[in-house]
This record gives structure tokens, C-alpha cells and sequence, in this order.
């Protein structure tokens, strides 16, 4: 199982041997410390605790510094997938990882915070169709159209209408890592990754 922590930097395009250009996206890795090791036995649940990107002292407590064994900015949590066998007991506290654990033609699942939009339509936020265009329907384009039934008289709950879009944690599955820069630390990933410039991202082995 891999996994690591980095930021998404930018969206490109890279040439491969064949001349064919692929839409890329540049991931910036930090080596991160394994913190904890945790266990069934003890801990209820297999996962591994990792910490990347050094933090003054003073923006972080005690407890978390003895913890952690310094202070660190982003801290986050790998469990096994379910229904495979993922062994993490190879791991112990004090490694260190970093974008060398991946190669190219990897498999990857990316995870991350998407953009917030703010308060949106429906036609954005779920790709409604609108209204017609034509025939008298003047200020009807982008209504959501009825949105109850007329027996209950109410709104049933989890009806798509307008509201607060973005803002929430994606994972895009099946991404391919172009190439791996080890001097810089920069991971390609092949596609789009969710999140703006500068959002923490979650890459593991798909």
C-alpha cells in the first residue's frame, strides 16, 4: 500500500514518446514521518498516521509535538482498503516517505477538498436542463421546475434544489502517474484533481 501527502500546484500538459499530449496535474510532495502505527490489538482498527510540512512550535501543543515528534502542519490517516489484503506492519514510526515510494504507470486514488462555489441553481449544481428557450418563457430558463407532490403538500427531504455547492472531499479514482520527480519532489498525475492551487491532497495506490 502506498500513500502520500502533497499540494496541487498547477494543471499542464506533457508530450510522451508517441508525440501525444496528456493533461496533467502537478502535485508538490513533502516527505512525510510515519507518526503511528496503529493495530487491531490495540487500537481497534489497522491504519497508519503520517505528518508532513514543518510548523513553528508555538502553533502546535505539547501533546501533539511529543505525539508526532516535532511539529508538523498536516496530519492524516491511511486505512486498508476493504476486501484487500493490505499489509501495514512493514511500516514502523520514524520512516520516512516520499514521492520515490511511486513510479511511473502507477494507478492512483486522489483525494482532496473541491472548490467552493457558494450558493448555486440547480442548473449548475446538478445539470438540470431549465425551461425552454422560446414560446413566450421569459424568466423561466434556469427555474428548477415543480419540486413536490401535491397529495403529501410539502418538500420531500433530499430534494435537488438550489444551495451551497463545493466545498466537499472528492476522490477521483483511477488516475495515472505520468512521472516522477524525485530532485523536486513533484509528482504528474494524468487528469484533473480536485481542489484550487495549494489544497492538500491525498494520493494512494488505487
Amino acid at each position: 500500500m502506498k500513500f502520500i501527502l502533497g499540494t496541487k500546484e498547477r494543471m499542464t500538459q506533457v508530450f510522451d514518446a508517441q508525440g501525444i499530449a496528456h493533461p496533467v496535474t502537478i502535485l508538490r510532495v513533502t516527505p512525510a514521518k510515519v507518526t503511528q502505527v496503529k493495530g487491531k490489538e490495540k487500537d481497534g482498527y489497522e491504519a497508519v498516521q503520517i505528518a508532513s510540512g514543518e510548523q513553528k512550535n508555538h502553533r502546535v501543543n505539547k501533546a501533539q509535538t511529543g505525539h508526532m515528534g516535532g511539529a508538523y502542519k498536516h496530519v492524516a490517516e491511511f486505512r486498508p482498503r476493504t476486501g484487500v489484503k493490505e499489509s501495514l506492519q512493514s511500516l514502523e514510526k520514524g520512516a520516512v516517505l516520499d514521492v520515490s515510494i511511486f513510479s511511473e504507470g502507477d494507478v492512483v486514488l486522489v483525494s482532496a477538498i473541491s472548490k467552493g462555489k457558494g450558493f448555486q441553481g440547480g442548473v449548475k449544481r446538478y445539470g438540470f436542463r431549465g425551461g425552454p428557450g422560446s414560446h413566450g418563457m421569459k424568466h423561466t430558463l434556469r427555474t428548477p421546475g415543480s419540486i413536490g407532490a401535491t397529495g403529501p403538500q410539502r418538500v420531500f427531504k433530499g430534494t435537488r434544489m438550489a444551495g451551497r455547492m463545493g466545498g466537499d472531499r472528492i476522490t477521483v479514482k483511477n488516475l495515472k502517474v505520468i512521472a516522477v520527480n524525485k530532485e523536486e519532489n513533484i509528482l504528474l498525475v494524468r487528469g484533473a484533481v480536485p481542489g484550487r492551487r495549494g489544497t492538500l491532497v491525498e494520493v494512494r495506490s488505487a
